[in-house]
């Protein structure tokens, strides 16, 4: 039996290499960055004349300005280069620069160090579009959420790991050459897997690298809003940046003053936070099918939401000192990690489908720009977090309790703006929740569907979701072909409009409904597109498949393409289908069905027929109806 966990992943070399090159590379980033400054905070006592406050946020602007400036030339060398070689001359450059930094840290020259920390961000901004291009080259389809959630495991947890490890060896006598000799060793070992990573073509062989930052990074901005689907999920993930950003940087004040901790609550916060970042991000393999799910996306938001709003109803009222071990035995504070335990895990949830959804609609030969826009995103939106967060702490003089509930609504603002102007987000939603809770949906043999190009998908009609269920199982969207009364409703009637529904009607009472919906098929068959169709032409009344109608022999006539047979089993008696009546009109017969979706081997155009197709659909169901 094929093994379907994302975490074979990690015993390919198509995939393995690369996730420790990554994880090694965040883990030295963090190590290096977090030393620096307690060494700046704790030994230099400032630098340049400057108080230790001031270094600190000197430091921040550093790594993250390299974002701004480089990553639109990162962006079309990822395009225009082989990748796993583009990746080895970066590592290679890691090497070199941790190798300086190695010394530096060794003879305690702070001021090289922070010019070495602006070259870490450099090499960090260049890696980014390379890291998230490369993973649809290397990975199915099926593969690319699995793939996802274990780049943001190893990325969050290395930062964890990286930031924990600064805090460990900065303990040691002389934490200067303790500190250099990891650096340099993470730098090597980086390096040494990269060298295992396999090759991924050039998506753009032909593309010219202009060396201009400011004016590349305005065209990148132009290529990310060519799909406006892919903006908005651009915006979305930069959107998690700025409220990540906006915890982890509180953490600190927010452990000391509201909770009155040491120095160990702040490590608790982050790991509670983090490991739920983690946590989230492996769930979304399986609660998405192994598929590119946006429906658990607003999960996600929903999640962040309401556990950011409970995070301040449940802050100890009159808290009294504490340590990490209170923080998750004492009932006082317990809550308070459990939120920041769901925060991470919601955030998981939201990140990982709209990374891996930006990969896959993005052109391939773009692809590595768009990524570099998002990083773009990404720093910007982390810097306005800041600026945000001086304003409403400092000036407006918030609690930071407070500042967490008000970025809780800000986000179910910014949600709700973004389901508006992309409807497949809710449509997506409607149809996971729907498929995961009032059914139990058992699929066979779905791989048969083409994974790319045309096909016509044709199954008996037993409920009005039907559709539904077949939407929430199949991996790539469909266009289905339904009755146009049901478009009068209101509710339903908008909705399969969001899901780009195709109406259809009777040619003796509609005509101009029935000659629409063949354009409208034939038009998302040229496209490249999945179109469902019910041949029967009305829901069954007695369970049985009826007669299938000759609108898919038509349908073959205008665009010959594939053809793949399907049938339900196990909606016949639901409250959605004529079982003991109409619709609607009578209590269902039971609730959490266990409902199948089969799908039968492809048949040629040449061969089908609605009479042949029918006889298909009747011994794919069997004798259940």
């Amino acid at each position: 039996m094929e093994d379907h966990s994302q975490f074979r992943l990690l015993s390919e070399r198509r995939f393995l290499p690369f996730f420790v090159t990554q994880f090694a590379g965040a883990f030295n980033d963090n190590l290096f960055k977090n030393a620096l400054l307690l060494l700046v905070t704790y030994t230099a006592g400032g630098l340049f004349g400057l108080s230790a406050d001031v270094v600190v946020n000197l430091a921040a602007m550093l790594f993250i300005l390299p974002f701004f400036l480089f990553s639109a030339i990162a962006g079309q060398v990822a395009d225009r280069f082989e990748k796993s070689a583009v990746i080895r001359w970066i590592k290679f450059a890691e090497v070199v620069i941790m190798g300086v930094a190695a010394v530096g840290l060794w003879f305690g020259w702070y001021e090289m160090l922070f010019l070495l920390l602006f070259l870490t961000g450099v090499q960090s901004a260049f890696f980014g579009p390379v890291k998230y291009a490369i993973l649809p080259q290397a990975l199915k389809d099926s593969e690319l959420v699995g793939g996802n959630a274990l780049v943001e495991m190893g990325t969050f947890v290395a930062i964890l790991v990286g930031t924990l490890m600064a805090g460990v060896m900065m303990k040691a006598p002389v934490p200067g050459p303790v500190i250099a000799v990891a650096v340099a060793l993470l730098a090597v070992a980086g390096l040494i897997a990269a060298l295992r990573i396999p090759k991924a073509e050039a998506a753009a062989p032909d593309l010219r690298i202009h060396f201009r930052p400011l004016r590349e990074t305005w065209k990148l901005m132009a290529i990310a809003r060519e799909n406006h689907n892919v903006f908005l999920s651009i915006l979305a993930i930069s959107w998690f940046w700025f409220l990540g950003a906006a915890y982890l940087t509180q953490f600190p004040n927010f452990a000391k003053t509201h909770l009155m901790g040491d120095e160990t609550v702040v490590t608790i916060l982050l790991a509670i936070f983090t490991i739920g970042i983690a946590a989230g991000s492996i769930a979304c393999e399986r609660l998405s099918g192994h598929k590119i799910e946006l429906g658990i996306v607003p999960i996600g938001s929903l999640g962040l939401s309401f556990f950011g709003i409970d995070l301040y109803f449940n802050m100890p009222e009159q808290p009294i000192p504490s340590d990490w071990w209170m923080i998750i035995t004492d009932p006082h504070y317990r809550q308070v990690a459990i939120d920041l335990l769901a925060i991470g895990i919601f955030g998981g949830l939201f990140i990982v489908p709209l990374y891996a959804y930006v990969q896959r609609e993005a052109s391939p030969d773009t692809r590595a720009r768009v990524i570099a826009a998002l990083n773009i995103f990404n720093a910007l939106f982390m810097v306005i977090s800041a600026l945000l967060a001086m304003l409403m702490l400092g000036v407006i003089g918030l609690s930071i309790p407070e500042f967490f509930l008000v970025l809780s609504i800000m986000n179910l603002i910014v949600a709700g703006f973004v389901y508006q102007q992309v409807p497949d987000f809710a449509l997506r939603f409607v149809i996971w929740v729907l498929s995961h809770t009032v059914y139990r949906v058992s699929h066979h043999h779905l791989d048969r569907i083409p994974e790319e190009g045309p096909a016509l998908l044709v199954c008996n009609h037993v409920s009005y979701m039907d559709a539904l269920v077949i939407a929430g199982a199949v991996r790539r969207p469909v266009r289905f072909v339904m009755d146009h009364n049901i478009f009068a409703t209101p509710i339903m009637g908008s909705f399969f409009r969001l899901a780009k529904t195709i109406p259809i009607g009777p040619k003796s009472k509609v005509p101009e409904i029935y000659e629409a919906a063949f354009n409208r098929i034939d038009e998302e068959l040229a496209a490249g597109h999945l179109v469902c169709i019910f041949p029967e032409g009305k829901l069954t009344k007695d369970g049985e498949v009826d007669t299938f109608k000759s609108g898919v022999d038509m349908i073959l006539q205008r665009r010959p393409v594939t053809v793949v047979p399907m049938a339900l089993r196990g909606l016949w008696g639901s409250f959605f289908s004529h079982c003991g009546g109409p619709a609607f009109s009578h209590l269902p017969k039971r609730f959490w069905s266990r409902i199948h979706l089969l799908a039968d081997y492809p048949v040629a155009p040449e061969e089908a027929s609605a009479t042949m197709l029918e006889n298909k659909v009747k011994v794919l169901r069997g004798s259940q109806p």
